[in-house]
């Protein structure tokens, strides 16, 4: 909940969301009534938190966890993004693995594969 510049929009706006994209990390700014979507280079950080009353999320950004609903593939998940979606927290992950083209030179993941879910659907991993 870091007040931030976004540079792209000319406005000040509070940090609710971050998450790994095909493009890098990209941001969930609350400014006004709108949400944007940036990435980080559009942002200036100001360093100043919103009191947050909110509870913190339960799971780290880049924590392993084991989805419930993971249907064939290993259910052993990394935290790939954390969302305030009206005052709840959400959670990234690829739900299914990436493909591997036939010639094993490139690697094919679709916007399609991640899925956003509660803390309800997880499991924290021991290890």
């Amino acid at each position: 909940m870091e007040k931030v510049y976004v540079t792209t929009t000319k406005s000040f706006g509070y940090c609710c969301g971050v998450e790994w994209s095909a493009k890098g990390w990209s941001y969930e700014i609350v400014s006004g009534k709108d949400n944007l979507t940036v990435l980080g280079r559009e942002l200036i950080g100001t360093g100043k938190l919103q009191p947050n009353t909110k509870e913190k999320p339960v799971f780290r950004l880049g924590e392993l966890v084991e989805f419930r609903f993971h249907g064939d593939g290993p259910p052993i998940r990394i935290v790939q993004g954390i969302q305030l979606i009206n005052d709840c927290w959400f959670y990234s992950m690829e739900w299914m693995s990436p493909a591997i083209s036939e010639k094993g030179d490139e690697v094919f993941t679709s916007r399609d594969s991640i899925a956003r879910v509660s803390d309800y659907d997880l499991e924290r991993v021991r290890l």
